[in-house]
């Protein structure tokens, strides 16, 4: 028969040993939910940081890589993946052609009502265009002209001409190429380009 002593020191030892227990299995809890965590790639995803104002925002677009860069005077601020129109090689010649332009481009409009989320408008068709569609009969010389002197002063050209039009960076990219010769990125990405990008910024596509 155990006399109050023993009692006490039973009991404190079960307290110890019931603390160490609730210690040990708090860890193994831990242990399997990272394992289990790491398994499935469930980690945590850091939220994205807004953008910040950019000074001299400037896009580079890479068919070939299919990736968009943003940049703010040299710096890289930040890559996007993109989808492409959908017949992307070569340069756009015509209407209906679903290639993406190649070329230097300026931002001509902003569309925050977009049917595809947000879209950031292009001076596509430019001076080389023009030229080739007069060459080849596609647009008449006062078409050429209207474009020209829309491009001379920074305005839209005209999108109606058999050159094709209507060009810009916007959302919903489902990863094929699949636009009618626009750059498709994400609505979160395009909301991101939207806020940084002004009129008259440069947008360069590369081959």
């Amino acid at each position: 028969m155990s006399n109050a002593k023993d009692r006490g020191t039973c009991w404190r030892r079960l307290r110890v040993e019931t603390g160490i227990g609730v210690i040990m299995g708090g860890m193994v809890i831990l242990a399997a939910a990272a394992t289990l965590a790491s398994v499935s790639g469930k980690q945590p995803v850091p939220a994205r940081k807004p953008m910040v104002a950019l000074a001299s925002p400037r896009v580079v677009v890479l068919k070939d890589r299919r990736i968009l860069h943003l940049f703010d005077g040299d710096k890289l601020v930040q890559s996007y993946p993109i989808d492409l129109g959908a017949a992307p090689l070569g340069p756009k010649r015509r209407q209906g052609d679903g290639r993406t332009p190649i070329g230097a481009f300026r931002v001509v409009t902003k569309n925050a009502d977009s049917r595809y989320h947000r879209f950031i408008g292009l001076d596509y068709p430019d001076l080389g265009t023009v030229e080739w569609g007069l060459a080849h009969g596609l647009i008449s010389t006062g078409e050429a002209a209207s474009i020209r002197r829309a491009l001379e002063t920074g305005r839209c050209p005209d999108w109606g001409t058999a050159l094709g039009g209507g060009i810009g960076i916007h959302g919903q990219r489902i990863g094929r190429d699949w636009t009618g010769g626009c750059v498709a990125v994400s609505d979160e990405h395009v909301e991101e380009l939207s806020s940084v990008l002004r009129i008259g910024d440069p947008v360069e596509i590369l081959p």
